[in-house]
């Protein structure tokens, strides 16, 4: 971390030394600090080099190579706030709403139900990333005007997925949180653009990820000055056919210790069946998650996108009780 009353000159130098040594030196506005970031830490003789210029307030040697999300770089818990909700607080944050965003008055009545059982945010889909293209694809910029109408009338903040650079200002003028799935984890055009648009983004892990490069991932979206990432753990791809991915639930404790960003766990997608949505929602809690992320559709069997792995509104009902209970156990509250 550079000193607040170094002069630009003089980080200028400190760049042109760094970089002339072959250390790729760059500044990143991070919050209220510029941090003065290289691709591998100098040696010793640079570091005495670097002193010199009296730029340096703050040494972070780190070992991992996504080194804004490490610990070593905060070792405090980040909170995101998107809107009113604070993401990494004690609450235990619940978004919730339908894979696909589908008329106003589906949207409308499980916003409205969400906002009644105590969820923190309404997830919808607008762009919908399919396997097929001959399947439903979302209703784009009709389906975002729906979205901002349903926080109007609820409060609930909006979160939804964008699919490529080029519409992340589309997205961005409806929503309160972007979405980067995990079919485009690694699409670095678009981490790019949404660490740019200095929006809070959820990042969910590819299918086919390691925890590493899911942090160096969220790395792509930090380095661009946007420190208001958060990480969605929604199953990986492994040998098991019983469950539409593998809910890998120890992430969120190895994430606890290797990153200070939040940890959400998506359990509607893990898993594709909504008999295993509510054990596995309630898994993650006691695992130490920030929140979870829930599908719920007035009438699933008849929507238009994973019906499967959505909850009708009862049992979204009977699902926001118990972890109300379970919030309570851990410490924390809906």
């Amino acid at each position: 971390m550079t000193k607040k009353e170094a002069s630009t000159e003089i980080l200028n130098q400190a760049l042109l030394f760094l970089n002339e040594r072959e250390l790729q030196a760059r500044t990143v506005q991070w919050k209220n600090q510029l941090l003065l970031i290289t691709n591998r830490d100098p040696s010793s003789t640079d570091l005495v080099r670097l002193n010199d210029f009296g730029v340096v307030e703050r040494l972070v040697e780190s070992s991992h190579k996504a080194q804004l999300a490490s610990r070593e770089f905060q070792r405090d818990q980040s909170i995101v706030n998107v809107g009113d909700v604070g993401i990494g607080s004690q609450k235990l944050v619940i978004v919730a709403g339908p894979c696909s965003v589908e008329s106003r008055q589906q949207l409308l009545q499980v916003a409205q139900t969400a906002r009644h059982l105590g969820a923190s945010m309404l997830r919808g889909g607008a762009f919908k990333p399919r396997t097929s293209p001959y399947e439903f694809q979302g209703y784009g910029e009709t389906a975002l005007r729906l979205l901002a109408e349903a926080r109007n009338l609820t409060g609930l903040p909006v979160i939804t997925e964008v699919l490529e650079p080029s519409n992340v200002d589309l997205v961005a003028k409806y929503a309160d949180m972007l979405q980067v799935g995990a079919r485009n984890m690694q699409n670095f055009s678009l981490l790019r653009a949404v660490g740019r648009s200095k929006m809070p983004v959820l990042l969910k892990r590819g299918m086919m990820s390691t925890l590493d490069e899911w942090l160096q991932a969220a790395e792509y979206i930090l380095v661009e000055g946007n420190p208001n990432v958060v990480l969605c753990e929604r199953g990986i791809r492994t040998f098991e056919k019983a469950t539409r991915n593998t809910l890998d639930l120890a992430a969120v404790p190895v994430l606890r210790k290797l990153t200070h960003l939040p940890v959400l766990v998506d359990p509607s997608h893990a898993t594709g069946n909504r008999d295993l949505i509510a054990p596995m929602a309630k898994a993650a809690v006691s695992a130490g998650a920030d929140g979870i992320m829930i599908e719920v559709h007035p009438d699933p069997e008849h929507a238009l996108s994973d019906s499967a792995q959505q909850l009708d509104l009862a049992e979204f009902t009977k699902l926001m009780e118990e972890l109300e209970s379970l919030a309570a156990v851990m410490g924390r509250q809906l």
